[in-house]
This record gives structure tokens, sequence and C-alpha cells, in this order.
């Protein structure tokens, strides 16, 4: 039911309460001195009088939102018929233009009389445009009650809205909607349906509506390129920016921000410094949106060096230019160095923000730095006003974990302000299973299986704690329990570039065209390794067979496949860089460590957690991870 509008006397007195006497005098040029040519007051106001304020309203069209609302005084006070469709609309327009409180115009059009469509798409745009985009969900279904039929520029806004609140299933609704009053052909309907579903993460039907649309502009082509690059499958968006070029189509500085974030995601190195240099051509690296993007990438990449000469020759910086170094810093181990940055950046003056946070106490946890991580996480609730969230929670659980305080992260974990969800616990989880807390980690599992019962890594975390104990019986009920409840183990893959391809491989993959080269080159890298001294950790293999199984079966993990590769495929002294999804097992660490020094190159390994940069035989993760 909607609610009792608002009498144009009660909004006056609401929000024009101040009397006569004790208001300023007016500027030259303000609203006021109006009056002595705005229309008549009158009892019984009738479209002429409408029609000689919207006329009023054209010739003196305000621009700020205190002149909006000087305006909005003059029509209260000389009678002006702000019930009437037509300046009603005005003057929420003007709201909306001016970038006003929302909730100001939403009173004001409550006012209109049979508000026409010109007055809702108005009001849905503003929400689309403001903080809060939730309300013009509501407006719209507020709208197809009163009978009014949307029009070409309704879903433009409404969808607009939809990607900003991300809200997926509201979003295939109004789809719906489009498809019955036959918007869905509209090129600017397309390009907003395309839009929303990949800010709502769902880059399959974003791509499945890019592939109906009969003509796709530059807008369609963006679109798709940063939804598939922003959830998770950069393959396919560098897959559809070759097939952009195929189609003749310019890209633009918005095409290759997606590219970089396509880039970053996949570790393509190579692709991202190709894309820097067509910016720095077409004088795009003057931007500092591209420039942060590109520190992103370089950091992602493993190429800090890169990341710090960059944010060193850029023109202008802010808190997001010292975030994304501080944070690269961080997760490829110089967490010193992104302490000593996030100093800098303090007398700089500038504030930093809870992302910058979560680096500083990922830095923090990752050198072992467990009372400078209290320290930071104080400051940055009673210096910085900052309310932890769930991801400055979990850094300081990383922290004590890898520090082997286990019972302590579980104490932490007890007296958190916010609930703990699935991913506090499993931090828990990990941190058990490095140190061999079995009591304690089956009392974390517990906790998730109440929070996010279906999680394959919980079951592998704790299958492999129970195969270090030798409890083979547990380690096959784990196992069982998995298959029972159609829980499925997420497969390794890692990834390498060559050649501007990326090449992807899994566990004991044979299907590659160079295998039988990648296979012998295996085999020498076997012998090369026991002979400086390598021994395997079997311990990885969680299986009770024996000794000389568990060691094929380590020969073959993905990244030694990729790395093997690419000694094939490469020349001495080229740096090596992979991607794994997951964390790097202890043996592959220990083998990759030992390779960089028999074969005198740099190898960089990304794993889901953080880098490893090898060289010489050590990893700058000094066997803290």
């Amino acid at each position: 039911m909607r609610s009792k509008r608002p009498s144009c006397s009660s909004l006056s007195s609401a929000a024009f309460s101040t009397s006569r006497a004790s208001r300023p005098r007016p500027a030259t040029g303000s609203y006021r001195s109006l009056t002595t040519t705005s229309p008549p007051c009158s009892e019984a106001p009738g479209p002429s009088i409408a029609d000689q304020w919207v006329a009023l309203f054209q010739s003196r069209a305000p621009s700020s939102i205190r002149e909006v609302k000087q305006m909005h005084a003059l029509c209260v006070r000389r009678g002006a018929p702000l019930a009437d469709p037509d300046l009603g609309k005005r003057l929420v327009l003007r709201i909306v233009c001016a970038s006003g409180p929302m909730g100001y115009a939403h009173r004001v059009f409550d006012q209109i009389r049979c508000p026409g469509i010109f007055a809702w798409n108005t009001l849905i745009r503003g929400f689309a445009e403001s903080e809060d985009p939730r309300p013009a969900t509501r407006l719209y279904r507020r709208l197809r009650a009163s009978g009014v039929e949307p029009d070409t520029h309704t879903y433009p806004f409404l969808l607009k809205a939809i990607a900003k609140s991300t809200d997926l299933k509201e979003g295939e609704q109004v789809h719906s909607g489009c498809i019955r009053n036959g918007f869905e052909s509209l090129i600017y309907v397309q390009n907003t349906l395309v839009h929303m579903y990949a800010s709502c993460g769902d880059a399959e039907s974003a791509h499945k509506m890019f592939v109906l649309m009969p003509e796709r502009d530059l807008v369609a082509w963006n679109t798709v390129i940063k939804g598939f690059a922003l959830n998770g499958r950069p393959n396919e968006a560098l897959t559809l920016f070759r097939d952009m070029e195929l189609g003749f189509v310019e890209p633009d500085g918005f095409t290759m921000v997606g590219l970089i974030t396509a880039c970053a995601e996949l570790g393509a190195l190579a692709l991202g410094r190709r894309i820097h240099v067509y910016l720095t051509k077409v004088g795009l690296t003057e931007n500092m949106h591209v420039n942060n993007t590109l520190l992103d990438l370089y950091a992602k990449c493993g190429s800090i060096k890169e990341a710090q000469r960059l944010f060193n020759e850029m023109c202008e910086k802010n808190v997001v230019s010292w975030t994304c170094l501080i944070v690269g810093l961080a997760v490829n181990g110089f967490g010193k160095e992104a302490l000593e940055l996030f100093s800098e950046l303090e007398s700089e003056g500038l504030v930093p923000t809870e992302i910058t946070f979560v680096g500083v106490l990922y830095a923090c946890s990752h050198c072992g730095l467990v009372d400078k991580g209290f320290e930071y996480f104080r400051r940055m609730k009673e210096e910085f006003h900052i309310v932890p969230r769930i991801e400055h929670y979990g850094c300081m659980v990383d922290l004590l974990g890898r520090a082997g305080l286990v019972e302590r992260a579980r104490r932490f974990i007890q007296d958190m302000e916010l609930q703990p969800n699935a991913v506090i616990w499993r931090i828990l989880l990990a941190a058990c299973t490095i140190h061999g807390n079995l009591a304690l980690a089956e009392a974390a599992r517990a906790e998730i299986l109440q929070l996010e019962p279906k999680h394959s890594g919980d079951y592998v975390l704790l299958s492999n704690l129970y195969a270090l104990e030798r409890r083979w019986s547990d380690v096959q009920k784990v196992r069982k329990e998995m298959s029972n409840e159609g829980v499925r183990k997420a497969p390794g893959h890692s990834l390498v570039e060559l050649g501007n391809n990326v090449h992807e491989f899994t566990m004991g993959d044979k299907s590659h065209p160079h295998s039988e080269a990648i296979y012998l080159k295996l085999a020498e890298i076997t012998k090369l390794l026991k002979l400086e001294g390598y021994v395997p950790h079997t311990t990885n293999v969680f299986a009770d067979i024996e000794e000389e199984e568990k060691e094929n079966a380590l020969s073959y993990h993905s990244e030694k496949i990729a790395v093997a590769f690419m000694l094939v495929n490469t020349g001495p002294g080229t740096p090596i860089r992979v991607v794994k999804n997951l964390r790097i097992c202890a043996d592959c660490h220990l083998a990759i460590r030992l390779i960089s020094k028999i074969y005198g190159r740099e190898i960089v390994v990304r794993d889901r957690s953080r880098f490893h940069h090898f060289r010489g035989g050590a990893c700058s993760c000094k066997e803290y991870w």
C-alpha cells in the first residue's frame, strides 16, 4: 500500500522552517529575487499557472542543490502547484542533476499527482547513481503496480542500479520484464544487461547476452572482457580480446584496463608489458587509475621491482597507489619493505584505508611479526577509527597460526567482535595441520561443518593431518565422507606464459604437444636433484602405499611439469614464472628451490596465498610459509 503523501504545507514546514526574520539576507542573484516576477499566488492554480512555473524552471535552471532548495522554497511560498506532473518532474530532475539527497528527491516525487514515466525514470536514475542503489528496484515495483508502462530509458537506469547492488536474482527478474516489454533488442539495454550479469559475478550469462547481440559496440566488448577478468575467467577475457581485434574493433583505455586485470590474474607478464607499451604510446599512462591497475599487474605477476619503478615514476599518487604497492610487497615476501612503505605513506599525510591495513597485517603475518601485527591492529582501531572487518581478523588468526600459536589463535577467535565465518576457522584448521595439533583441528572442522559443510579443502586438510599421524583408517573415513557427500577436491593446475600464450598443466598431464620433451627433462631434473642431496617429502602423498610409488607421484605435480616445460623452451638465465591455483606443497617447494640453483634460474611461483621467489637455492619466504 502506498504511504500517505505529505502535503505541500507539511513539506514546507519540515524542510524550510526558518522564520523570515531569522533567514540570512540572500546574495545577489539568489532565487528570492524572483518573487517580483513569479506567477501570482492563486487558491486554485490552473494549468496556465503551472506552465508559467515550468517556464521559470527552464529559464532559470538551478545548478547547485542550494539553489534547487531556494527555488523549491519559492514555489512553496508562492503556492506553486507542485502536484502538477510537469512541474513536479522538473523539480525532481533538478534535485537529481544537482546530486542532491535522494530522500529529498523521493519526498518531492511523492507529492506529484499521477507522475509520468519521465519522473519515475529520473528518480530511478538518481538512486542508480547514488551510494545506495537498492530503492531503485522498489520504485520499479511501484511503477508497475501504478499502471505506468516502462519505456526505453527505464531498464538501463534500473539495471545499472542492480549491477551496483550486485543482486543477481533481482536482475534476472528485471531481465524477464525487458523481454516481456520488448526492450531486450535495444543495444543500450543489451549493454546494461551484460554489465549487470558481469557485475553480479555471472560471467557466463554476461557472455550469453553478448553472443546474442546482433551488433556489438566497444562498450559491449569492454564490459564482457572486464566481466571475465574480474570473475576468475582471465583466459576467456584474452580470447575475447583476440576476437575483438579480428573484428577490427579499436580498443580504448577501458579495454586495456580489463586486459591488464586478466593478465594479472593469469600472471601473464609479457602480455601485460605489451599492453603497458600500448598505453604509453596512446598517452594513457598519465591516468592515475590506469597506473594503479598496472601496479597491481606487476605485483601480481611477481615483478615487484617493475612495480616499484612504476610507483616512483608516477607523477600523481593516491592512497590506492600506495596500497597497491604495500599489498604487492607483502604477498611477494617483502614484508619489512611493505611496513617501511606504510611509514612513508603516513609521513606523506595520507590516511590509510581498511585495505591498506589488510596489506600491513598480511606483511606481519608472513614475516612472523606477531607483536608488530597486534600493534598495527590496535592503531587501526584507535588511531584511524577503522572498524575491523572479517579480513582483518583473518590476518590476525593467520599471524598467530603461522607462528605456531594455535591455542592463542583459538582464544582470539572466541573473543572476536564479529561472528567468525568458515574462512576464519579454516585458517585455524590449516595452521593446526602445519603444526600437528589434531585435537584443535577436529574442533575447528566441527565449527566449519556448521557453517560451510561441503568445502573440499576442509576434508583434504583433515585427511592430511590424519596421514601425518599415520592414521590411515581415519584418512579413508574422511575420503569416504567426501565421496558420500559428493564433494570433489579442486584439481591442482599450474599456468606459465610463453610467446604471449598461456599454457596450463595438471598433475601427471601428458596432453601437451611437448609432453615427450617435458618428461625427458623431468627425468633429468630428478637425477640432478638426487646429486644435490634432495630427499623427497613423501609425507605429502597421503596414501598407504610404497615409498617408491609416493616418489613417482610427487615427480608429476603440475608446478614441476610447468617448470620442466619452461626449462625446455626458454634460454639459459631466463626467469620462469608459474601460477599455481593451490598452495605449493613442501616437496615442490624444496625441489624448485634446488632447481633454481642447479639451472641458475630465477623461478617465481605464485600459489594460492603468496609468492615464492626462488634464486640460487634460496626462497624469499625464508622457509616461513
